[in-house]
């Protein structure tokens, strides 16, 4: 199933899905519909790149929980979600490579400092369709080590593929209590998925969204296709992500909010 959903995931998604109908529409030159297929795409790219449709994409869920402002006097534990690594290039290049959502590591490091006594856990191993190269968790160990947190006091589960294993599997690896309040550190466009399978799973979290996509001023967004076609990718992933979450039970609700702190549900 996670092959196959990534597959499907992946053709879904708005630049391969315009490259797909132009193909069609090329191939199909000689009739109407597949000349009307290309100009559709065509149009379809020129509006990505004229109007700011990546914002509105994004912008709904960036905006979904609430940036936090002042630090909660208690948490029990932090945990953080893999995607700041890049695997596969970190164990070609034996260094550990960050993504563009390094900016979860480095809040991760900073809550970990204010939180001495807090547990910590990073949970993430590999996303990448051929599995058992390398994980994430092997290359962020070797960068938390290089910040100087302390070895022993990060717990690393290094199995989980998608956001709902990282909620399972580091449920089942933690045990968190139902009385325990967690910080949940993810980027702000992924916080409200993330918020829903963590409370499904049996978490009581307390979102702390970072890496923001989107801005207040449309009028200093990037000219380029390819930055407006990454981020409308980004989330159109998240919403699919979402409906396919909801649609199997994996969360109580389509778009996760924002709610009082309660207690977890048995797991």
């Amino acid at each position: 199933m996670f092959l196959i959903g990534k597959m499907l995931t992946m053709a879904m998604l708005p630049t391969a899905f315009l490259v797909e109908a132009i193909l069609i529409g090329l191939i199909f030159h000689r009739r109407r519909s597949g000349r009307f297929l290309t100009g559709a795409a065509a149009l379809g790219l020129a509006i990505c790149l004229v109007f700011p449709v990546d914002q509105w994409a994004v912008r709904p869920l960036d905006d979904r929980f609430p940036q936090v402002k002042t630090f909660p006097d208690h948490v029990d534990g932090i945990i953080v979600l893999g995607g700041s690594i890049d695997d596969v290039t970190s164990e070609d290049r034996q260094t550990p490579v960050t993504g563009a959502a390094g900016d979860r590591l480095t809040a991760f490091a900073t809550l970990a400092r204010h939180y001495p006594d807090a547990k910590l856990v990073f949970t993430g191993g590999s996303g990448d369709i051929v599995q058992g190269v390398t994980n994430e968790a092997k290359w962020v160990r070797v960068l938390f080590d290089g910040l100087g947190l302390p070895p022993d006091r990060v717990i690393y589960e290094s199995r989980s593929r998608t956001t709902r294993e990282n909620a399972t599997d580091s449920f089942d690896l933690v045990h968190p209590g139902p009385d325990e309040t967690w910080i949940l550190v993810t980027s702000a466009s992924h916080m409200p998925r993330s918020v829903g399978v963590f409370r499904r799973a049996g978490w009581n979290v307390l979102p702390w969204p970072v890496g923001y996509l989107s801005r207040d001023r449309l009028s200093g967004y990037s000219l380029s296709l390819g930055a407006r076609m990454a981020v409308l990718d980004w989330a159109a992933h998240e919403w699919i992500g979402m409906a396919a979450y909801r649609a199997r039970g994996w969360t109580d609700t389509l778009f996760p909010g924002p709610m009082p702190l309660r207690h977890a549900q048995d797991h």
